[in-house]
């Protein structure tokens, strides 16, 4: 009896140093997401399962292009729902959208990554410090910061590293 009481305490042990570190790495370093909707259609879409890194972005900022996860702000009132957009626009910058072209400081934005360009235009911004402009790569079925305002840099959670599932669909998402 005292040899099976040893084996299932060490048993115990184990589990819960694993679901120690396996809380450390979903709190820290990395953690799996779903996308429920079509918002980052066609680049990421409905269903598609997503690995997010959360320390090289804050170490090395977040860089126009990146894929982010974000708890939306407040004014958003949305609870519990976190979202995934592209960042378009960064601190201090100006961006608008005017017939279906997104300009940076007066500049065209080149995105291969969209199907369709915006259909609405969308009046000159001035970026907060501390703050990113982030939308949908579905221009025109994407809650963002078209209609929100810029994104506090504090509510992102982490930035999309690898589309995992469906495997036909996996890549990397490398901002070079």
């Amino acid at each position: 009896m005292k040899g099976s009481k040893k084996i299932i305490l060490e048993w115990v042990r184990m589990v819960l140093i694993a679901l120690v570190i396996s809380f450390f790495i979903r709190t820290y370093v990395a953690e799996a997401r779903w996308v429920p909707t079509e918002s980052m259609a066609p680049t990421i879409k409905a269903g598609d399962h997503l690995m997010t890194e959360k320390i090289a972005f804050k170490i090395k900022g977040i860089e126009r292009g990146d894929i982010v996860v974000f708890t939306p702000p407040e004014k958003v009132n949305v609870e519990n729902e976190d979202f995934v957009k592209r960042v378009i626009g960064l601190p201090g910058e100006t961006i608008y959208i005017k017939d279906g072209v997104v300009y940076i400081n007066d500049q065209p934005l080149n995105e291969p990554y969209i199907l369709e360009k915006p259909k609405r235009d969308f009046y000159p911004f001035t970026i907060p410090d501390n703050c990113v402009f982030v939308m949908g790569d579905n221009r025109n079925n994407s809650y963002d910061s078209r209609y929100w305002g810029a994104l506090p840099i504090e509510n992102i959670i982490g930035r999309v590293v690898v589309l995992y599932y469906p495997l036909k669909d996996a890549k990397l998402f490398i901002n070079d």
